[in-house]
């Protein structure tokens, strides 16, 4: 058996975990995730995890495997990722890599640098003097720095920005040095890759249904069990889409209708960033689309078989 894996990317709401089951019961393969929200235990609803029917039909992996209350990378996913890579080979089972972090799928196409744990000593002084200066100085600052940043990160992309002074601070090294030494520990696979190209107005009224299929489930709830535990603001669980915004509610600054709206809206617009990342790093992936699940699956069934 060779070597194979399948990479299913697509915006949020697309409809890749369906996709991903109908595609594991075809080829005898095991999904494993790559949503960077849908490992958290905490958020099953929010994070529009699969449900106990789905994951009882194939073995699904890494999905609600770690705590909101602890740090998790694109590199603690890629070792864990490859671990179950792995196993799935062994028991002759296909891996099906499904999920939207842009990110994640780039660990396995185009590797992850092996820059050394930056400490929360340095990571929280480039924080507060991100904070202290704003977007605009610290930006200049950083060029000042690291030069090899002019005209590679957005000089609005905070989390980037901060990200690349700290590896300067820390090694003295440019974050883009680290990146040129950098290789796919995947080399030797067989590297499927689809993304689920769907339609911007299909899209939208997906995102809408999924909001209302949310809130009816009760992902309230959900969000008064997160705010008990009272995690450390600059951990990622606070980012989930809904948070920020049931919490608005539940504070009474918003109605439940304007809760809904803002879930969606926020959401539309992660879907477009999803989308922009696709267009500048999936420029080889299969894009594909139809309405009709069995007709996308066929599709789908061509390029990987």
């Amino acid at each position: 058996m060779s070597k194979k894996i399948i990479l299913l990317a697509g915006p949020t709401a697309s409809g890749k975990s369906k996709l991903a089951i109908c595609l594991a019961k075809k080829l005898n393969g095991e999904i494993i995730n790559a949503d960077s929200m849908q490992v958290f235990k905490e958020f099953k609803i929010l994070s529009s995890r699969p449900s106990l029917r789905e994951t009882q039909k194939i073995k699904h992996h890494l999905y609600g495997m770690i705590s909101v209350k602890k740090y998790f990378s694109a590199g603690h996913w890629l070792k864990k990722a490859r671990k179950k890579v792995d196993a799935c080979l062994k028991r002759k089972k296909i891996p099906i890599i499904v999920g939207g972090t842009g990110l994640y799928f780039n660990t396995i196409t185009k590797g992850i640098s092996k820059i050394p744990d930056i400490d929360s000593k340095t990571r929280n002084k480039v924080r507060n003097l991100y904070k202290k200066l704003g977007f605009k100085k610290f930006y200049s600052q950083l060029i000042k720095l690291d030069p090899k940043i002019k005209g590679r990160i957005n000089p609005t992309d905070s989390q980037r920005l901060q990200r690349a002074y700290e590896v300067k601070l820390k090694t003295k090294k440019s974050l883009f040095d680290w990146f040129a030494n950098t290789k796919s520990d995947f080399s030797d696979f067989e590297i499927k890759k689809i993304f689920i190209d769907i339609p911007r107005d299909k899209l939208l009224k997906k995102i809408s249904n999924r909001t209302k299929l949310m809130i009816e489930k009760n992902c309230i709830k959900e969000v008064k069990k997160f705010n008990k535990l009272k995690i450390k603001k600059n951990l990622s669980a606070n980012k989930l889409i809904g948070v920020q915004e049931i919490n608005d509610f539940l504070n009474g600054s918003v109605s439940l209708e304007q809760c809904v709206e803002l879930i969606n809206i926020k959401t539309r617009q992660y879907a477009k960033r999803q989308n922009t990342w696709a267009r500048g790093h999936m420029k080889n992936w299969n894009k594909l689309y139809s309405e009709n699940l069995s007709i996308l699956l066929k599709k789908t069934l061509k390029v990987v078989t």
